[in-house]
């Protein structure tokens, strides 16, 4: 029996937001089963087994609990440690079939939470990994709950009816209709989970002692001062002289209710004593304010990782531990459970800082700004919840107008990119992130080293949609736009004012931020009067060739300028066009700088201390309209690509080579052939003479080229190319092995001779951190000296291949810039589609390489290959729906 596949274990949100535990089956399982079969009522039994089976016997349950995880496979999910569903597949027709029976049986009183639905998506992956195309199941025409499951997952589903029975099958393999739905649910799910902690009905904080100054009791007085709607309770170490007036219960089961969200304020030994409380007592979310962690050494790691096992095992969220709190201003809420005395202004901006050092200086930052939140989160060691879920959140709020994430660090880039991307399609994302390697990652952060360039990041929030920025200056400069005006249409830009040098400013910074000035700089008097600088503000508003309008206003007085201020609102809250300005002595959000737009919201025209500061923020936002105008389409699905025989290529490589090896140049040129990716053959040669013949055998004219990695960095001359004549050759052998001889890079080869034109590298790399990552860039030069590569994450849409190939500096040379005629762009991004399909599908592809691909205006050719493949590390975000193991 093949051993148990302990990766195939998991922690799921399910659709009412607890967590569940999914695992393998495994012997010792019978009398669980047993158990659970007797728990079921008679219905659920005869839908699962077509007959009154009253008890499962021994020999039943021993059947089902023995499999050897490939041609029988089954999966069990649990609560509390209990049960609550199990799904199983037995192959048909023999070992290695590719249909498979499926089954499931799911507990009654678990049924419509989500259960039978996540553990058919993680029995399809499992099965797609075993080379299993098909399932097929037998239902009773009344058994409409399991025939949702099986309709509802984005597969086509055929159906039969035969002798009483519905016979259903269907192709299990990932498609786009099968990830969106896995998506949706992933989200919906995620987002309810988030209900407890940012919207609880009833609140318990656990920790109020008699000390004016403790932690517990300071956050039980900020959620009294800040007005929290719900219910409150205290939990403190004795029931009297603690909070006058306010009831203080000694442990958490002794509360009136089981409670929403349950706040710890207690030191950290006794942390997990009060998740067991909480547990017992049917809490749905806990908010860890205490240290002592992960970020104080192992014994906090381990008692981290047994906090997060002993909550998901009960089906509780975390947010923390070491976090700085959680802030909902909206009315019906009013949550201040945080480390801040005072509840921050109501808005419409979601606020997300991991740090908790960070949380005072944050909440800072937005009131000084006038900037209105309507949620604060700060997860601390983001040992369970983190900016994903809070995202997941974001997606459903209409309250929320735009985000801002500071980000420390980044445990499953892949889940951030695809949700990030969800959420900026409809309301702008703004985040501050320094750098994506383990150094100087905050203790207590889980992170994978990354092997890849920082670029890739920065690629990855720009294919996402997501406006970067460095540091909280510039996301509060960002976020003060994008939350009071509109998304702009496009980069071209106004610019009115009654200073020069500001004027001036201005139009400068616009043009280093590439926006386009097409209106002014308009220059009225240092004394203008309201009805001038209105006559001038609605001409840049209304020239057609204006996308955003750009204000500098200096105050001639106190009086006057509270005047001026007034009119450039009132001109700005008619016109669906963003304005910014630098009005002197006014910062960030002014009721002198707002008016009632027409459709009775009040619109705000932010204001910044330089023109700079304003115009970086509004070429930000431009940017991001501009991505958002664009059809982003689906990933690219390339015709001709054969999987099954790539996988079978590299199955067979790994049995030989079980740590991984580099391929021959006949296996790359077969495993890239299953992709439609054609490679020249080259002829490897160590002597004069088998060069000349090898040249004979392919037909002139030919090159003879090194191969060696070393010429790549060597300033040499390594290549003879258009040789015609057996003399030719001789002389470029003799010549390029006594040149690179010394250097030891004479690997020569001899190859047929390519069309002139401009040679490109198309790059692949399996990342611990980031899985697949596509490179692109121009040979020699803008790569080996300049670092000029360009960097996206799979799955790539048409629209990303095609920004994958221009983002790179040196692109304008491909499209015809010094002279040459443009190359096949076309064919060009068809070899970068396949490459990224072939490393999004293969993760045993460690590296891949196409250099040179050789360019030109009648197509291309790919005249080199090395392709390394090793065991797949665990993907961030595989296809099935998980929570960070803890």
């Amino acid at each position: 029996m093949t051993g148990y596949p302990s990766d195939w274990e998991a922690d799921v949100v399910l659709r009412d937001g607890s967590v569940a535990q999914i695992r393998p089956i495994r012997p010792g399982d019978e009398q669980a089963l047993q158990e659970f079969h007797d728990r079921q009522s008679e219905e659920s039994i005869y839908l699962r087994f077509f007959a009154p089976l009253k008890h499962l016997s021994d020999r039943d349950a021993q059947r089902f609990a023995n499999v050897d995880y490939r041609e029988r496979v089954a999966l069990v999910a649990e609560s509390s440690g209990r049960m609550i569903g199990v799904a199983r597949y037995d192959r048909l027709a023999g070992p290695d079939s590719p249909r498979a029976e499926v089954a499931f049986n799911i507990a009654d009183d678990f049924q419509g939470r989500g259960v039978g639905s996540v553990l058919l998506e993680h029995l399809a992956a499992i099965g797609r990994e075993a080379g299993v195309q098909e399932f097929v199941a037998d239902v009773l025409p009344q058994n409409n709950k399991m025939m949702s499951v099986f309709t509802e997952a984005g597969y086509a589903v055929d159906r039969r009816f035969d002798d009483g029975v519905i016979a259903l099958s269907f192709r299990i393999e990932s498609t786009e209709q099968s990830r969106a739905v896995r998506a949706a649910r992933e989200q919906r799910a995620e987002a309810v989970s988030m209900h407890s902690l940012l919207s609880p009905s009833s609140v318990a904080v656990v920790g109020v002692s008699e000390r004016a100054t403790g932690l517990g009791r300071g956050v039980f007085e900020h959620l009294q001062a800040g007005g929290f709607t719900g219910r409150l309770y205290a939990v403190g170490s004795s029931r009297h002289g603690e909070l006058p007036g306010v009831e203080v219960y000694l442990k958490v089961t002794d509360l009136p209710e089981p409670v929403d969200l349950v706040v710890i304020a207690v030191p950290a030994e006794r942390v997990l004593e009060v998740v067991a409380e909480c547990a017992a007592h049917r809490v749905k979310a806990l908010l860890v304010l205490s240290s002592g962690f992960a970020e104080a050494g192992p014994e906090g790691e381990r008692r981290q990782a047994d906090l997060v096992r002993l909550a998901r095992r009960h089906g509780m969220r975390v947010a923390g531990p070491n976090s700085f709190g959680l802030i909902n201003t909206r009315p019906d809420v009013r949550l201040n459970a945080s480390l801040a005395p005072e509840m921050p202004l109501a808005g419409r901006f979601g606020l997300f800082a991991q740090s908790g050092a960070l949380g005072i200086a944050v909440l800072d930052f937005a009131g000084r700004r006038g900037l209105g939140l309507t949620d604060f989160v700060s997860t601390g060691n983001r040992a369970d919840v983190s900016g994903n879920d809070v995202m997941q959140w974001w997606i459903d709020d209409d309250a929320t107008q735009a985000v801002g994430l500071y980000l420390e660090s980044m445990g499953n880039p892949r889940k951030f990119s695809r949700i990030a991307r969800r959420l900026a399609m409809a309301k702008p994302v703004i985040v501050v992130k320094s750098g994506v390697s383990s150094y100087g990652v905050p203790p207590g952060h889980r992170v994978r080293p990354t092997l890849t360039s920082p670029d890739a990041f920065s690629s990855m929030l720009r294919q996402a949609g997501v406006i970067r920025v460095e540091n909280l200056h510039q996301l509060f400069d960002v976020a003060q736009l994008v939350v009071n005006q509109p998304v702009p249409a496009g980069p071209r830009v106004a610019i009115v004012g009654n200073s020069d040098a500001l004027g001036a400013l201005a139009a400068d910074a616009a043009v280093s931020w590439r926006l386009e000035v097409t209106h002014g700089p308009v220059n009225l008097p240092a004394y203008t009067d309201a009805a001038q600088l209105q006559a001038a503000v609605e001409a840049a508003f209304a020239d057609p060739d204006v996308d955003s309008v750009i204000t500098a206003i200096m105050q001639p007085g106190i009086v006057e300028g509270i005047v001026l201020a007034r009119a450039l609102a009132e001109v700005a809250s008619r016109h669906e066009k963003p304005c910014i300005t630098t009005f002197l002595g006014i910062s960030g959000m002014s009721e002198e700088l707002s008016a009632e737009a027409p459709d009775g919201t009040r619109r705000f025209v932010p204001s910044y201390q330089l023109p700079e500061d304003g115009v970086r923020a509004l070429a930000a936002a431009t940017r991001y309209g501009e991505w958002l105008a664009t059809d982003r389409g689906t990933p690219v699905t390339p015709e001709g690509v054969d999987r099954a025989s790539a996988e079978r290529l590299i199955d067979r490589v790994l049995e030989g080579s079980p740590d991984g090896r580099a391929l021959r140049p006949d296996e790359v040129r077969e495993l890239l052939a299953a992709y439609g990716i054609a490679v020249w053959a080259e002829t490897p040669v160590t002597t004069v003479d088998e060069a000349v013949a090898a040249a004979d055998a392919i037909g002139y004219p030919v090159v003879v080229k090194s191969v060696s990695p070393l010429v790549r960095t060597q300033p040499v001359t390594a290549l003879r190319a258009d040789l015609r004549r057996p003399d030719a050759v001789r002389e470029a052998f003799t010549a390029l092995d006594e040149r690179l001889a010394p250097l030891h890079a004479n690997r020569l080869v001899v190859q047929r001779m390519a069309t002139p034109g401009i040679p490109c590298i198309v790059a692949t790399g399996e990342d611990p951190l980031f899985g697949p990552v596509v490179r692109f860039s121009l040979a020699g030069a803008p790569t080996e000296v300049m670092g000029d590569i360009a960097y996206r994450i799979p799955p790539l849409t048409e629209v990303d291949v095609r920004e994958l190939i221009n983002s790179a500096k040196a692109a304008p040379l491909l499209h015809g810039r010094g002279g040459g005629l443009p190359i096949d762009q076309a064919a060009l991004e068809d070899v970068v589609a396949r490459a990224s399909v072939l490393a999004e599908q293969l993760p045993e592809v460690a590296s891949l390489e196409l250099n040179p691909v050789n360019t030109h205006p009648d197509g291309l050719d790919v005249l080199g290959a090395t392709i390394v493949v090793a065991p797949p590390a665990s993907r961030t975000d595989s296809g099935r729906r998980s929570l960070p193991v803890a």
